[in-house]
């Protein structure tokens, strides 16, 4: 089973691509699971450092928006500082809005993440990774 945690500004466009999963049958063929940071008992307001930790401890690729990098406790300077040969993916939408309207855009983000899932092992490591 393939885990992966929503980030809290993903949960609308995350339960798309879920739907069209399902709805396209691919739920069959890869054993996944979503959850959310409060389904994994962080709450909304959780720092990076912690959803870092989180996703890692429990094997989980995290999905997240465009993140930046920026002074302070941010997420792309942990994955720079921590990240590891074995380290679950992190997987950023860079136009999460699309997600809502645009079928094109939808169908680039789903193939892209199921070729990750397929070949996870090959992804491990990889840091940050942009959907499409």
């Amino acid at each position: 089973m393939i885990k992966i945690l929503v980030d809290r500004n993903m949960e609308g466009p995350a339960s798309i691509l879920w739907g069209m999963l399902g709805f396209e049958g691919w739920l069959s063929f890869f054993p996944l699971r979503l959850q959310s940071l409060i389904e994994m008992g962080l709450p909304e307001n959780s720092t990076d450092q912690a959803v870092w930790n989180l996703a890692q401890t429990q094997e989980m690729i995290l999905l997240t928006g465009n993140r930046s990098l920026e002074p302070g406790d941010t997420l792309e300077r942990i994955i720079r500082q921590h990240n590891t040969p074995s380290a679950f993916p992190v997987l950023s939408i860079t136009q999460s809005e699309l997600i809502t309207y645009d079928r094109h855009y939808q169908e680039w983000c789903l193939d892209r993440l199921l070729e990750i899932v397929e070949n996870l092992e090959s992804y491990k490591g990889g840091g940050r990774i942009f959907l499409p």
